[in-house]
């Protein structure tokens, strides 16, 4: 309760609320629930409860299984901020650093940690180590389960399980609920408590605009965009590294303080510009679909999408960084002609059209919104530059 009150919480969101009295009382878990509401503290406050009472067996009591390094990070942050009054030991173990990243985290193993955090591939590489001990587990977390399927770390996930105990407690909390996702959650889970706060619309504080323009317009808008307003804190996603590099490097030209974060970067590197812009040097991050989930930043004014992400639901993660903590917030879609029938995937699952903004004249004549409807076939069209009727 003081790391609690020190961390500056005062009462249990949703997510909170339900799953705590769950995880105590020994319930197996299915949760969905969006980033953004809590389900960090949601298992990781009942775990460090339950070691505290019952701390006889050495070994790890609790493993966390993420599907990214700054996810990782971020829950051994909060990890810590939550332990912090207690005897409860805890490390995040991930990739992309160098040989001492790995000697630090076998370091910390060996000591003896009651908590591990990390992605599936470095638990796979500490897991056959002798210095690991999973005979006194009785906590599996899997977060962002649905990412991780979606990243093929489905083998990884079932190879890492075999190695733990057979009777354990076993969380999985996803922001969707596809069918290979109810298919892992089966075969973990025996008679689990559930709960369905999944993602369905955007925070209504969040103020969403559509730009229907070319894909060559993409790169002048932005710049233009974000140097027609003073923003604090932006952030922009691309599909691709090849997008996040070029329109890194024009935003940089036009003397704007950005940063740009993608595989090609080391750990190191993208932790030191992740803590930049948490500290408001940085003012706009250009990232790939790597930040989309997990980022815990609450003060961001403004998400752009530079491309439309593929599935519907990915863009009310990559929006719902914004107008967080009863924040306002801002988001702006990028429609290529290629991409406008996901909009209208989007503006489906929201229920409710999205603004078409008005593009600079300057910028020359824009793509008619007409999204292609199923079994029809796509024609080009062509429209002056001149405000969009609303969808």
């Amino acid at each position: 309760m003081d790391s609690i009150s020190s961390m500056g919480y005062e009462e249990c969101t949703p997510i909170q609320e339900q799953s705590i009295p769950a995880i105590m009382d020994g319930r197996d878990l299915i949760a969905s629930a969006q980033t953004g509401t809590g389900k960090t503290a949601a298992f990781l406050l009942p775990i460090i409860e339950g070691i505290t009472r019952n701390s006889s067996k050495e070994g790890i009591k609790a493993l966390v299984i993420v599907p990214t390094r700054e996810l990782a990070v971020q829950i051994q942050q909060n990890m810590e901020g939550m332990s912090y009054f207690t005897s409860v030991a805890s490390v995040a173990i991930y990739g992309g650093g160098d040989g001492n990243s790995y000697t630090s985290e076998k370091m910390a193993l060996q000591a003896g940690v009651d908590v591990v955090i990390g992605t599936p591939g470095r638990i796979i590489s500490h897991s056959n180590m002798p210095y690991v001990n999973w005979s006194g587990l009785k906590y599996l977390v899997l977060d962002e389960a649905d990412r991780m399927l979606d990243m093929g770390f489905h083998d990884d996930i079932m190879r890492i399980i075999s190695n733990l105990p057979k009777k354990r407690q076993n969380l999985l909390f996803s922001a969707t609920m596809p069918p290979k996702m109810r298919d892992l959650a089966r075969k973990l889970t025996a008679n689990p408590f559930e709960i369905s706060l999944a993602v369905s619309k955007p925070a209504e504080k969040i103020v969403q605009k559509a730009f229907v323009i070319y894909e060559t317009q993409k790169i002048p808008l932005v710049v233009h965009l974000l140097k027609d307003v003073n923003f604090r804190s932006v952030i922009v996603f691309c599909s691709t590294k090849s997008s996040v590099k070029s329109l890194a490097r024009q935003l940089a030209q036009a003397k704007l303080s950005v940063q740009e974060i993608h595989s090609d970067l080391d750990q190191t590197q993208r932790e030191k510009i992740l803590l930049d812009f948490k500290n408001k040097t940085v003012t706009i991050i250009v990232a790939t679909d790597i930040l989309a989930r997990g980022i815990d930043v609450e003060d961001i004014d403004l998400v752009v999408n530079f491309d439309v992400p593929r599935d519907a639901e990915d863009y009310i993660h990559r929006i719902g960084r914004t107008a967080r903590a009863e924040a306002d917030g801002l988001a702006y879609t990028l429609v290529n002609e290629l991409d406008q029938s996901r909009l209208a995937s989007i503006e489906r699952l929201i229920e409710r059209p999205i603004e078409k903004a008005v593009v600079p004249e300057y910028l020359g004549d824009v793509p008619t919104y007409a999204p292609r409807q199923k079994n029809k076939p796509f024609k080009k069209r062509f429209s002056k530059n001149k405000p969009h009727k609303k969808a």
